[in-house]
């Protein structure tokens, strides 16, 4: 059957503002959703409240309301739009599940006619409801663990006291594990349960036998309105049951799961599906596989909408999930679809991998002071990076070298834990370095059954992880002279970066890579295809691998490379790798449209990213995407492959501007403002020389590189001072201190954590209010995006201040201040591209807090309050193709609209929750008022100094 003919309008519920359990992937199956349903000829109308994302960037639907997801927003959007014929809510998350829960408990969707699609309610209540889902599971055959509901203390207790410990709380509807904890000690019953009963918006939890060290698997299914149904992908934990999926590392295809079972638990996971309700479109079902010969399989839940998985299983796939679930969703069939990659093939032919994928979460605990860090039911991972290799080694490597923790990948960089009772305690309490320390374990010697017994993590891992060890103990053995190029090249298909190589043989990163270059062991790009190279692909996404050559007829040796080299000219954009507090989806958000413009601009594009979440490493976002760790190496290959004309990094955060050096160093040109000025500014000295030949203001500052330094500085500069490493993200390490002690303990422990660092101490000016300023400058000209003014006063980081746009209380003798620092700074830094500097304003004077010549965290913000696409233009300001005088700029805003910081402390109950100099938000919302006197603004403006920490 084709497309419905009915369906002419539809609205798409949006996930909201990032917080933990709920990240970036919502933006990019939101994206696909409404560019599938475009293509359609369908008119969109989306609602989401985070201004950060690609997917509320007006292009992206025909009408966006960035609006608070409220069922009194959807009433507003229908009685302005009375076409709407149908809801589509299953690319929002939980959060759009929920709200479309709510609209048709009040009879909303009824009243204004309005067709829920992709999914029916009965199929949500049913899986949401835990008792309702057990009860079905038992008609339907598929095995549950021993469980229970609870709807009061009292019945909990009962269950308890019925079931034994080890017991598993579940809190019922609601997001990322939240609510949910494993009880190994009776003791610990009461306070968990009364917190999951709190947690759960109908007070409900279930309690579950838990199934420690069972394995767990995730399946993605599609259906169409014909029951056809297709498996994309199977994913399998590396770490057994007990860890919440988003904070596991998982591996596509699975690897320990016999073919028997696995067609069990197809079959399961498609009559699980048919039998929540009759809908089309996407689901992912979740079980648990006993360790033992038996292989009993259990279901665990099953979630009626693209989840967290269905993004990493398009990435991992190629078969772009979210974009045919809509498709089925307006009454297509999947044989009536073309597989999106091959582009001659079916959307009914299941993807076939010859390759491996290795996710793994990535963890802010740092922000968290007084965090539990254990891992456990309960998500915490604010992000995660994929590695694609074709082997489990390879793919696990890239994944390691992916993370941004000053990590080279697994071991052999110096940097593992030898002390025995550090190893084991590491082992048994399950944190965010485990994949690091079972590594560290078997180089200690410790047996592999030792650590199988501790952690239960399957055995084929375990003796992948011992092959690595024993090819780094072979490979130290020799010299960079001696080493043999079987070896050489087995390290490289086996994942280890030349750093490691490097610190195994005791040389030079660059050696290794000279000798690679000697032996012809060099990296090829292989394509992901969805179907194992059996048909042709058309879509050029790349990842990299090693492979022995091979001789021809004639004689020649060579190896297979599918990546093609154009005679086009070539812009590359790095990406933002994974999310972290401090670096967000504003930069996908920022990288897509440098895409985008590079593209107007007559290049062709080259992106580079390891972010499974996000639309920039969508397979048509750019003309060729290498999915590869934002890491020098790979970096430095791909460059040298492709011959680009230059590389933008000023729109991939801290993670491209770190690589600045190296791409100057190397001879690469970076496209906009050149390393020197990006190096300037970070350079607190040489910068601040800079303001005072401009008269600039700035608070006294000194560098010290010893807590004795330190103190010396103190006595010239008085207290309060802000302390902060130079080079970091998001506010790390950095904090107020009002005398010696509090200096001295926190400066010995910046050195320890970050050595070498050069720390900066500003006096700290206590009470000013603190504002900052986007712009675009083409090295004559600056243009002022936009002027915000932060409610809460200095001292709170910006990106946990509600930053107001445009100021509300700045005076025309201090606005007038803050544009010319603007203009002076951005035109004596060299500025070719964006801006974004921040200001303290006390008494009238304007001083300058830091300069960041790049795309800052607000530009995705101000873009969208203003309607006007400012990374487009400052894209093609950087290539050179356009002046600031050639745009016609016309921002509209009535009133003001407000950036709202969203934090995530609930998932760490403990946890110190005062705002300081470091930031803790996880995302954002954007707010519209009229006027100053919104109870809304009232609110924020009364609360504004309430969490202020020093």
């Amino acid at each position: 059957m084709p497309k419905r003919k009915d369906l002419k309008s539809i609205l798409i519920i949006g996930s909201g503002p990032i917080v933990i359990g709920q990240a970036c992937e919502f933006d990019y199956s939101g994206s696909q959703a409404l560019r599938s349903l475009r293509e359609d000829g369908i008119e969109t109308v989306l609602i989401n409240s985070n201004p950060a994302t690609i997917m509320t960037d007006p292009t992206m639907a025909d009408h966006v309301y960035l609006k608070p997801l409220t069922t009194k927003s959807i009433l507003e959007i229908l009685k302005e739009h009375p076409q709407i014929n149908a809801v589509l809510p299953t690319m929002g998350g939980q959060t759009a599940l929920n709200l479309c829960i709510e609209a048709d408990e009040k009879g909303i969707w009824v009243d204004h006619n309005v067709e829920i699609i992709g999914v029916d309610i009965d199929a949500i209540n049913i899986t949401e409801d835990r008792e309702k889902f057990r009860e079905l599971m038992l008609k339907i055959g598929v095995g549950m663990a021993p469980q229970a509901t609870a709807t009061s203390f009292l019945k909990g207790k009962e269950i308890a006291q019925e079931f034994g410990f080890p017991l598993v709380i579940r809190a019922s509807y609601t997001l990322g594990g939240a609510g949910a904890s494993i009880v190994y000690k009776p003791e610990d019953f009461d306070e968990l349960l009364s917190r999951g009963l709190e947690i759960s918006p109908i007070h409900e939890v279930m309690i579950d036998k838990a199934l420690m060290g069972w394995k767990e698997y995730e399946l993605e299914l599609l259906r169409d309105k014909n029951d056809n149904v297709v498996i994309i992908c199977t994913i399998e934990n590396m770490d057994p049951m007990g860890i919440h999926t988003g904070d596991s590392i998982t591996v596509a295809p699975a690897m320990t799961l016999s073919d028997r079972t696995y067609q069990r638990m197809r079959d399961m996971a498609i009559k699980m599906m048919r039998s929540i309700g009759d809908f089309a479109g996407g689901c992912n079902v979740q079980f648990a596989v006993s360790p033992d010969e038996e292989e009993d399989i259990i279901a665990i839940e099953i979630n009626p909408r693209v989840s967290r998985s269905s993004a990493l299983a398009s990435k991992a796939t190629g078969y772009p999930i979210a974009k045919i679930a809509s498709k089925l969703a307006i009454g297509y069939h999947l044989d009536e679809l073309d597989n999106q990659i091959t582009k001659s093939t079916s959307a009914l032919f299941e993807p076939t991998l010859d390759y491996v994928i290795v996710k793994i979460p990535r963890w802010n605990f740092d922000k968290f002071e007084g965090s539990d860090r254990t891992l456990g039911l309960q998500m915490k991972s604010v992000g995660e990076v994929m590695g694609i290799g074709r082997s489990f080694q390879e793919a696990l490597h890239k994944a390691t070298q992916s993370l941004e923790i000053k990590r080279n990948g697994l071991g052999a960089d110096g940097k593992g834990y030898t002390d025995y009772d550090q190893i084991i305690n590491k082992l048994t309490i399950p944190g965010w370095d485990r994949v690091f320390v079972i590594y560290d374990a078997i180089q200690l010697g410790i047996p592999l059954s030792r650590i199988h017994d501790i952690t239960k993590i399957d055995m084929w891992f375990l003796k992948q992880y011992e092959e690595l060890h024993f090819l780094e103990k072979e490979i130290s053995e020799y010299t960079i002279a001696s080493l043999p190029k079987s070896l050489l090249l087995e390290a490289k298909q086996k994942g280890f970066a030349d750093r490691q190589i490097a610190h195994m043989l005791d040389c030079y990163e660059s050696e290794v890579y000279s000798k690679r270059e000697e032996l012809n062991i060099n990296r090829i790009y292989k394509l992901v295809d969805t179907c194992a190279a059996e048909f042709k692909a058309m879509t050029p996404y790349y990842y990299s691998t090693f492979e022995a050559e091979y001789e021809t007829a004639d004689g020649v040796k060579k190896v297979e490379n599918d990546s093609i080299v154009t005679d086009k000219k070539k812009i590359v954009v790095l990406g933002s790798g994974p999310n972290r507090i401090g670096q967000g989806i504003e930069f996908d958000y920022c990288c897509v449209h440098g895409v985008l413009a590079a593209a107007e601009c007559g290049y062709e594009t080259i992106m580079i990213n390891c972010n499974p979440e996000t639309v920039s490493t969508d397979f048509d976002t750019a003309d060729k995407l290498y999915f590869e760790p934002v890491f020098w190496e790979h970096i430095y290959d791909i460059i040298r492959h492709e011959k680009p004309e230059g590389v933008i990094v000023q729109l991939g955060g801290q993670t491209a501007l770190k690589l600045a050096e190296k791409l100057d160093k190397y001879g690469i040109k970076i496209i906009g403002t050149t390393f020197k000025a990006l190096d300037l500014a970070e350079d607190r000295g040489s910068f601040s020389t800079l303001l005072e030949e401009n008269n600039i203001p700035f608070p006294q500052f000194g560098v010290a590189e010893t807590a004795e330094e330190a103190l010396e500085l103190a006595e010239k500069l008085d207290f309060p001072l802000l302390v902060r490493p130079s080079y970091v993200l998001g506010g790390q390490g950095m904090k107020i201190v009002i005398n010696k002690e509090e200096l001295e303990t926190h400066v010995v422990d910046l050195l320890r954590k970050i050595p070498n660092n050069k720390l900066l101490l500003d006096h700290y000016l206590d009470g000013a209010i603190e504002a900052e300023a986007d712009a675009i400058c083409d090295g004559k000209d600056v243009y002022i995006i936009g002027i915000m003014e932060h409610i809460e006063p200095c001292g709170i980081h910006s990106g946990d201040s509600n930053a107001t746009l445009p100021p509300f209380n700045l005076g025309e003798f201090v606005m007038q201040q803050i544009k010319d620092h603007t203009k002076k700074i951005a035109l004596a830094l060299n500025t070719v591209g964006l801006i974004n500097i921040q200001f303290a304003i006390k008494e009238d004077i304007v001083y300058i807090i830091e300069a960041n010549p790049r795309a800052s965290r607000t530009v995705p913000f101000i873009s969208k309050a203003y309607k006007e696409p400012y990374v487009n233009y400052a894209t093609k300001v950087m290539l050179g193709e356009k002046k600031i005088k050639d745009f016609n700029f016309n921002p509209q805003l009535d009133g003001f609209a407000i950036k709202q910081p969203v934090f995530s402390f609930n998932k760490f109950p403990n946890v110190n929750k005062n705002l300081g100099p470091e930031m803790k938000s996880t995302g954002e919302s954007i707010l519209f008022i009229d006027s100053l006197k919104d109870d809304e603004f009232y609110n924020l403006y009364s609360r504004r100094k309430m969490y202020l920490s020093k």
